[in-house]
């Protein structure tokens, strides 16, 4: 007998995965989480029937919405990344040796309890010394920071369920306030390809464009995400993403998979029906 993995990306496209064994399979107190090892792509995490990441292609996104802003800003030192609880972030954090702090604000600890044992590609770095994890709600969390840090990189599971909050106006207010004079915001921007998702890019979009003066958006392809084209949030209070030191990244010798200094300018060239779901908004 066959086992497969099925998500459904919109009501008419399904996405499955051929599946070997299940590894992990529990409720937390916020969400199912799912472990499975695959023939194609590794292992696999799931949270509530959604696709969190692949052993195969994590190394995409975590690149992407990590090595960007890191680009800009050379002088970054201190981060807070909100959810990412596999590690896939802190990781690639963590590779900066001019980063003095890096604090996770992780809802499920859980979630870093299955992936410390099931996913150690990802969670590698979680007991380097400058990270400190925080159990806690992010949307609570940040609530209670101001003109904090260089860099907020908010890595959240979709704005349904636990990570609903991190997709609000006083969420992103928050970020706003919690950030230094030239502070940094990521965010995961969702698809804008299926409607459900480009819905919720937009919401997102819309809301950031009114707290930060610099915003942009950029993409990466990400096999296993709905349609594989996955979008992130650029905002700062100070710096275009477009103007930064391709020879200062260069020289620091990070080996990537995914992302480079090249990349890091096209990425942010954008398909036309891409551009007028955005520019609706602003």
């Amino acid at each position: 007998m066959e086992l497969w993995y099925t998500e459904e990306h919109s009501s008419g496209a399904r996405f499955s995965i051929k599946i070997n064994k299940q590894l992990y399979s529990d409720k937390s107190e916020f969400q199912q989480i799912d472990v499975m090892e695959t023939e194609e792509f590794g292992k696999v995490l799931t949270l509530d029937g959604f696709m969190m990441l692949t052993e195969r292609d994590e190394f995409i996104y975590h690149e992407m919405i990590v090595h960007v802003p890191m680009a800009v800003n050379p002088n970054i030192k201190n981060v807070l990344v909100i959810g990412a609880g596999d590690g896939g972030v802190v990781r690639e954090l963590t590779r900066y040796k001019s980063v003095e702090t890096i604090d996770m604000a992780e809802i499920d600890k859980k979630v870093v309890d299955v992936c410390r044992k099931y996913l150690p590609q990802t969670a590698c770095s979680l007991d380097d010394s400058r990270v400190n994890i925080h159990y806690d709600d992010g949307l609570r969390y940040i609530r209670r920071k101001e003109n904090e840090y260089d860099l907020i990189i908010v890595d959240s599971t979709d704005p349904f369920g636990p990570g609903e909050g991190l997709f609000t106006k006083e969420f992103y207010g928050n970020c706003y306030k919690a950030l230094k004079d030239d502070g940094i915001l990521i965010n995961q921007h969702e698809s804008p390809y299926y409607e459900a998702y480009a819905e919720s890019m937009k919401r997102a979009h819309s809301r950031i464009i009114s707290f930060f003066p610099i915003t942009r958006v950029y993409q990466a392809h990400i096999p296993t995400y709905p349609s594989g084209m996955w979008m992130f949030g650029f905002a700062s209070k100070k710096y275009d993403p477009m103007k930064f030191d391709v020879q200062a990244w260069n020289s620091l010798g990070i080996k990537t998979k995914y992302y480079n200094t090249e990349l890091h300018k096209g990425c942010f060239a954008l398909p036309n029906y891409v551009k007028e779901l955005l520019e609706n908004d602003e």
